[in-house]
């Protein structure tokens, strides 16, 4: 074919003429090479995006669509990472999208994405610029003002902290009068404080350790929040205002471990407080006793199924799924079955990323809680021919979980424990 001279059209190179088997494919027809569709649209909310600490993966995203399925939110309502990124590549303000505070921070997408777009980051940073703007959903905003004035987002007084050790039913010493070094400092976590669900685990909690004959003490009334949940969803000043508050209170006293309770205090002080100056042994309970589990006493067995919900910020944020199951499968009479959705592929409470306080703006923008659609795997798991116990172990769930037995028509079906409370049960006599 005779050699055609070309023009350049908007910087593309076209042919002005070109007829190839008898076809007329001249100008724009022949194109060979182009620009993406997709630089087409504005760069402004992108580069507004990635240019905040944090944000710069979500760039990355090439819409291979890998995070879809496996995102808890995406099964309940219309949402995903893939579809954030098409929305700001196409120009959308995040801080004026309810999306923005869908995402739990769960960590699933994360963990099956190839560029490594990670909500983990560039969510706590767009939410960051909304709570400089005002423009935060009223009951988190809430939940902020608590923090800041009682140090804890249910709002009741420090001085209440330490309560519910008056019905444990063994000493529960404070640090700040033993007056010597302890080898556990147990920093109990605001919902095993004070909610009565989660007070249950603290007194079963306090019975292990003593019979476990540990050198344990509390900080009672000079615990704060940890701050985790603050931090990601958007609220960094009160992170570090928190987390530079126990971090004084820890230095006053010696011991030789920080355990916790709560997932989300693990993740602080063993991935964030370091930054803060904040450096020692921390270790969920479950990784605390899983080592000591030979020693423990049990006296009545649990003759149920079992099956375990793995927390986001425990297992697949931070790694952790043999501690818990090694206390479970030790314990006389259980049987552990796992449900489908497990380990690094666990589901979602729906606490997380600041999810605890806005179960009521999420449910406009969702068909159900994912604490519902996790219920219900957990009867399809261990539920069908009689009762069957879902375990926990991260004092938000067993308050969520319970209300989601409810809602979806499930009592009798299913019980709720945290490991700690099977653990204290199977250690006491059996009934007369």
């Amino acid at each position: 074919m005779q050699e055609l001279p070309i023009v350049k059209v908007d910087r593309i190179i076209e042919s002005d003429h070109a007829v190839i088997d008898g076809i007329d494919i001249s100008g724009r027809w022949n194109r060979m090479f182009s620009q993406r569709a997709i630089t087409e649209y504005p760069t402004e909310a992108m580069d507004w995006v990635t240019g905040l600490a944090g944000g710069e993966s979500l760039r990355s995203c090439y819409q291979c669509g890998k995070c879809v399925p496996v995102c808890p939110v995406q099964h309940v309502g219309n949402y995903g990472p893939r579809k954030l990124n098409v929305k700001v590549l196409r120009g959308n303000n995040l801080l004026d999208d309810p999306d923005l505070w869908l995402c739990t921070t769960c960590g699933n997408c994360y963990r099956v994405c190839p560029k490594e777009v990670n909500p983990l980051e560039f969510m706590p940073a767009i939410r960051e610029q909304a709570v400089l703007e005002g423009k935060v959903p009223a009951e988190l905003q809430k939940v902020f003002e608590n923090l800041q004035r009682q140090g804890n987002p249910l709002g009741e007084p420090a001085r209440r902290r330490a309560d519910w050790t008056a019905d444990a039913g063994v000493p529960v010493p404070l640090i700040s009068e033993l007056g010597r070094p302890v080898d556990v400092l147990w920093y109990v976590s605001d919902y095993t404080s004070y909610h009565p669900r989660g007070r249950d685990a603290a007194r079963a909690m306090a019975r292990v350790l003593t019979a476990l004959g540990v050198d344990f003490a509390i900080l009672g009334a000079e615990e704060r929040s940890d701050g985790d949940s603050a931090r990601l969803a958007g609220e960094a000043g009160l992170f570090e205002m928190l987390a530079e508050q126990n971090i004084k209170t820890l230095r006053k006293y010696r011991f030789n471990r920080l355990v916790v309770m709560d997932p989300h205090a693990y993740n602080a002080f063993k991935n964030h407080y370091p930054r803060l100056g904040w450096e020692g042994e921390v270790l969920h309970y479950t990784q605390f006793l899983a080592p000591l589990v030979d020693r423990i006493e049990f006296r009545s067995p649990v003759e149920l199924e079992v099956t375990y919900h793995d927390p986001c910020y425990l297992g697949r944020n931070n790694g952790e799924y043999d501690a818990p199951r090694r206390l479970l499968e030790a314990i006389p009479g259980i049987r552990l079955v796992e449900m489908p959705h497990s380990r690094s592929n666990g589901y979602c409470c729906g606490g997380g990323g600041g999810g605890m306080w806005l179960d009521g703006f999420v449910a406009d923008h969702v068909s159900e809680r994912l604490s519902e659609r996790r219920v219900r795997e957990a009867v399809a798991t261990v539920g069908m021919d009689g009762t069957g116990i879902l375990s926990v172990a991260c004092p938000y769930e067993p308050s969520r979980f319970e209300d989601a037995v409810k809602s979806t028509g499930n009592d009798g079906r299913l019980i709720v424990r945290d490991i700690i409370e099977l653990i204290d049960q199977a250690m006491q006599p059996p009934a007369p």
